[in-house]
């Protein structure tokens, strides 16, 4: 499975430890690169700020996506990036620890491809995260081919 980027949006210290323990656990060896805040996940997906020096590399293949982000929310990034058309068929899958029906309905209302509730227990959460993993980065064809 390398060759392809994972982009995760995460701004709990935790929560990010406990993703990128459940990912080596599943065996996803691909790159995964991490902005904790929905301005550096913008930043990062359109090449700016800080993130200037990658406009060569190409964009990542899936974008696991926190609802509640300082900076901007998740769900405002979310809208940015399917309004743009370097990034709109860009896969993106949310990852709350959210349970509200109305956040459920928003990310899919804005185009979110997915929403995954975060597990309380450790085992279900690393099993959660290993397939999602595995299916976006291993699994999924996106379209246009290679990324």
């Amino acid at each position: 499975m390398t060759g392809k980027t994972m982009l995760l949006v995460e701004d709990d210290p935790q929560d990010e430890m406990l993703i990128l323990r459940a990912l080596k656990k599943a065996h996803v060896a691909n790159t995964i690169d991490v902005a904790r805040d929905g301005r550096q996940a913008l930043d990062y997906l359109f090449r700016e700020g800080e993130f200037a020096g990658l406009a060569d590399r190409e964009l990542p293949t899936v974008v696991i996506l926190d609802i509640n982000l300082p900076r901007i929310s998740g769900l405002d990034v979310l809208k940015k990036i399917r309004d743009d058309e370097r990034t709109k068929t860009i896969p993106v899958v949310i990852l709350t620890s959210s349970d509200e029906e109305e956040d459920r309905l928003r990310s899919y209302a804005n185009g979110a491809n997915s929403f995954v509730r975060k597990p309380l227990e450790f085992n279900e959460f690393a099993d959660k995260v290993g397939s999602l993993g595995i299916y976006w980065l291993a699994i999924n064809e996106p379209p246009g081919g290679k990324r």
